[in-house]
């Protein structure tokens, strides 16, 4: 299986990066990928990716981070031989101020944020991870601008109309699956085209039911995995073989 989003980088995991990894692997994850979440980070998400053979990283800004947006220092991390995407880069309104002035000023500054991204992805044909969290007619308006434009919509939200992308977008499916108040998510899973899911963690946050309440992994992908196969009636082996080769067709240097 692939982790196709797993912040390595965090400051939860410095203490044990190595086990991590290592446990990841016994429970059959063969790569792992960590979105850039802000620039003060990249350097460690890079070198962690130097540092192990099967693990990957990509160059981007989180919405609640574009304070230190830097679009030059970005496109210098996402030339690397080992970053494999743009992102994660989006729309958050989750965290907005009330005050409505203020509220419409950030709304544009992460707009702008995630448009020059995407432009950086088109410019050097990477795919994009795509965060979107309370605001996903924004997010749809602004990627269908964008006809060339294509990557993984992690933590799929269950909004409908970002199914209409699903001819340029896979769909990241993670530890919110397995939660008991997931009812809108999994109503929608089956609307999802198969060969369109991918496998996430979002470790360490997110963490797969039972664990809720800990500190998430990759090794827990499995837990993931099986709610999938429950839910869409599919065998494991299925789930395995289409996330993966889904994840492999998307992020092709990943093979």
């Amino acid at each position: 299986m692939i982790d196709t989003h797993c912040h390595l980088d965090s400051q939860s995991f410095a203490n044990d990066l190595e086990q991590v990894i290592a446990r990841a692997f016994e429970q059959n994850v063969a790569k792992i990928i960590i979105p850039g979440a802000d620039i003060r980070t990249l350097p460690l998400a890079q070198s962690i990716a130097h540092t192990y053979e099967n693990v990957y990283f990509a160059a981007g800004v989180h919405p609640n981070e574009i304070d230190n947006f830097d679009i030059a220092v970005l496109e210098e991390y996402a030339k690397d031989e080992k970053c494999i995407a743009i992102g994660e880069c989006g729309l958050d309104y989750h965290y907005l101020p009330q005050d409505s002035h203020t509220k419409e000023q950030l709304k544009a500054q992460q707009k702008q944020c995630f448009i020059a991204q995407i432009e950086l992805a088109l410019k050097l044909q990477k795919p994009l991870i795509v965060h979107i969290r309370e605001a996903s007619t924004d997010s749809f308006a602004i990627l269908d601008s964008y006809k060339e434009a294509r990557g993984v919509l992690h933590c799929y939200n269950a909004d409908r109309i970002l199914l209409e992308l699903s001819e340029r977008f896979y769909y990241g499916i993670g530890g919110v699956c397995t939660f008991k108040n997931a009812r809108r998510l999994i109503e929608v899973l089956p609307l999802i085209p198969k060969e369109r899911i991918v496998l996430e963690t979002d470790a360490p946050y997110l963490t797969p039911h039972p664990y809720r309440g800990t500190r998430n992994e990759p090794h827990y992908i499995p837990l993931i995995m099986r709610q999938i196969a429950q839910v869409l009636d599919m065998s494991e082996e299925q789930v395995i073989d289409t996330s993966t080769r889904n994840a492999i067709t998307l992020f092709k240097e990943i093979q």
